[in-house]
């Protein structure tokens, strides 16, 4: 037993110190745990155990639970259209490419380019969320569209991971049959639970969400598709539910980036290899170029066509190049499952976080919308455009 208490202390020691550095340099802790994840795996002996391996995937299916409890509905009905079209977009342009690359033109097998597909799609909802905080951006509706976006992205990257992947027999029926009727009860169930057993310092509601999401989980890993799936799709029908209760949310991000995500994003660092990164560097550039060029090229034109500005339209771009989590998390599957290798894995990992730094650094420093203050949009008719936005304020 003492092993294992050195073990936990080592990892929770490393969290914390990724905590500090973030605050320290306003780095995305998530970045950091997967930098010290990466330094402890090749130079300090990490490496999972059983324990850890069940920290990790509920902190992975946690963090896509939130990624989907979080998005505003009155705002994403607002903006449906154009979030549609560009989230969707988006997601496709990337997923094609990459998988078309790695697949014609760097040899990979057919199910570890969609898994490259799939990884380099993302957008991130923490870091576009982050940002969008930070500059009160949040408040206005170039804002509001650009995360109604993120979350249509990758609700394309979490359902082409569990359809990919999945095994097409009576359990996948099961699954489908059942994560419907869920996905149709739980909104109702989730506000008469909360109404009626809410507050109490046992904290019922929380484990009736970790119940529903470990139950829908194991559903869909036996029927070979991904937790995650199921966990978005609940986070989504429940997004309305939590609206109302910002307390309960509170708690669940306090939860889940406390004690579950570090050992998720340590473990995503620790299986990177630094030998397989070195020689890979060629690599990770051209498919980092993949990532950005197919995102500019297929979510660019759309900020024209809905009509926002210049500035406001190189900004949405960038960050919808983003990816974090969900990139990660995608990659991960691909490495656990046997579909990708660890020289593989490093490489997409890296792209990812690449992806994550890049694009964020450029949309803030050179194309931050100059308004902080809420406007609405000129609406023109029956348009679907989400029109003009003006350059300057």
């Amino acid at each position: 037993m003492e092993h294992v208490w050195f073990t936990a202390a080592s990892w929770i020691g490393l969290a914390l110190l990724a905590s500090l550095i973030s605050i320290r340099t306003g780095v995305s802790v998530a970045l950091v745990e997967i930098f010290l994840g990466m330094v402890g795996g090749n130079f300090l002996g990490f490496h999972t155990v059983p324990w850890i391996d069940v920290l990790a995937a509920f902190g992975s299916m946690m963090l896509t639970f939130l990624a989907g409890a979080e998005i505003d509905p009155v705002s994403f009905r607002k903006h449906l259209k154009p979030s549609l079209v560009i989230g969707g977009i988006s997601f496709l342009a990337p997923f094609l490419g990459a998988m078309a690359f790695t697949y014609f033109v760097n040899g990979w097998d057919l199910r570890a380019a969609q898994i490259a597909g799939v990884a380099l799609s993302t957008t991130s909802v923490a870091v576009v969320y982050a940002v969008m905080i930070e500059t009160r951006l949040n408040e206005v509706d170039i804002g509001k569209l650009i995360l109604a976006a993120c979350f249509v992205t990758d609700l394309g990257t979490v359902l082409a991971l569990g359809v990919l992947f999945a095994t097409y027999n009576r359990w996948m029926l099961v699954f489908v049959v059942v994560t419907g009727l869920a996905l149709w009860v739980l909104p109702r169930l989730s506000r008469w639970m909360f109404k009626k057993y809410g507050g109490r310092v046992s904290e019922p509601e929380v484990k009736f969400i970790f119940l529903v999401l470990c139950f829908l989980g194991a559903l869909a890993v036996t029927a070979s598709s991904e937790a995650v799936l199921p966990a978005y799709l609940f986070g989504l029908v429940v997004a309305g539910v939590f609206v109302q209760d910002k307390i309960l949310i509170q708690r669940m991000r306090t939860i889940t980036f406390t004690l579950l995500t570090p050992f998720f994003f340590i473990k995503a660092g620790a299986l990177i290899s630094l030998p397989a990164l070195a020689a890979s560097l060629g690599l990770i550039a051209l498919l980092f170029m993949v990532k950005m060029v197919t995102k500019i090229v297929g979510v660019w034109p759309l900020t024209r066509f809905y009509r926002m500005g210049k500035r406001e339209g190189n900004y949405c771009t960038l960050l919808m190049a983003t990816g974090l989590t969900f990139g990660s998390i995608s990659a991960l599957y691909g490495l656990t499952n046997g579909i990708i290798n660890q020289a593989q894995y490093s490489v997409l990992v890296t792209v990812v976080i690449a992806s994550a730094v890049v694009p964020t650094f450029i949309a803030q420093t050179w194309f931050q919308p100059k308004t902080t203050v809420p406007y609405e949009p000129i609406v023109f008719g029956t348009s679907d455009h989400f029109l003009h936005y003006p350059e300057e304020i």
